[in-house]
């Protein structure tokens, strides 16, 4: 559950000796290095200045590149795309998906956290009820950041924003290494509807867990601490809430290995300061891992 779940909006502590979130990327033919970051998607800028070497990070590189190229999603078709992805099957809505029970427990949870009553007449519940069970999720994520004194959430203010508008202010290209269009159809409708309410639901009968995993998700981010962020990612309820290894490898595996593919061919022609997730980072099938694979020296940035 927890990487199906928070891939979507990822990712004051004194740091560690290990702690790390920016690397530079040389060798294997590149002519100059290039680095790649570790973002927490709904974490405020004021983290930036507390990574070591990243403004000479941007100085010595010529292009950023993102998940997505951020303006790609301010465009009037993307932002229609995105809704529509977010939407259930026309005619269909929420209760289509979940128990009479589950319904009336989501209910009541959303009319406690934000006072919206899905069987209300208004343009407001009447859209939410059609929004299919990760939209909605996501959704939740944001309101337990804010229930519970996580971090203050600010999507005009994000760390992948302020990356790339650096490089605007530069007048220096901009890239994604995925389209808009992927990321609405992998997050919102790649996993079956029925899947997608289960994990809604897991979502909130199980707050106290995860809010506690989200809780350690911010903690361990502030404190640059990759392994930290695995090991709360990592943490199960050891039933059907937990995500299975098919889910896993889509939300993380499977795109990791994409983007070195693509990193390779970008790094070769210019020497690239990439922002992704943090939680694509970590471990074997990780970013940091498969760059070494390929050859390439990655070395923390002190």
């Amino acid at each position: 559950m927890k990487k199906v779940l928070i891939v979507a909006v990822m990712l004051t502590m004194t740091l560690g000796i290990s702690a790390q979130l920016l690397y530079r990327i040389s060798g294997n033919g590149l002519a100059k290095p290039s680095y790649i970051i570790g973002t927490y998607h709904i974490g405020n800028i004021d983290m930036v200045n507390r990574i070591p070497g990243v403004f000479d990070a941007l100085t010595e590189t010529e292009q950023v590149y993102g998940e997505v190229n951020m303006d790609e999603t301010m465009k009037a078709d993307s932002l229609m795309y995105m809704q529509k992805q977010m939407m259930l099957p026309e005619g269909k809505t929420l209760k289509d998906y979940l128990s009479t029970d589950e319904y009336a427990r989501l209910n009541k949870w959303l009319f406690q956290a934000m006072g919206n009553d899905l069987n209300a007449n208004t343009p407001m519940t009447q859209q939410m009820a059609r929004m299919t069970p990760m939209a909605l999720s996501n959704t939740i994520q944001i309101l337990l950041h804010t229930k519970h004194g996580i971090g203050r959430v600010d999507p005009t203010s994000s760390i992948d924003g302020y990356f790339q508008k650096q490089a605007k202010n530069n007048h220096e290209p901009i890239g994604g290494l995925e389209t808009l269009k992927f990321q609405a159809d992998l997050l919102f409708q790649s996993i079956p509807l029925d899947r997608q309410a289960k994990l809604l639901m897991c979502l909130i009968d199980n707050e106290e867990f995860n809010v506690q995993m989200l809780k350690d998700i911010a903690n361990a981010y502030r404190a640059q601490d990759l392994e930290g962020i695995q090991k709360a990612l990592d943490m199960k309820l050891n039933n059907s809430c937990d995500s299975s290894p098919e889910e896993e490898a889509a939300m993380i595996d499977n795109r990791n290995a994409d983007w070195i593919v693509k990193m390779k061919k970008i790094m070769a022609e210019r020497p690239t300061f990439f922002a992704v997730g943090a939680a694509h980072l970590p471990g074997e099938k990780g970013v940091l891992q498969l760059l070494r694979k390929e050859g390439y020296s990655v070395e923390a940035v002190k």
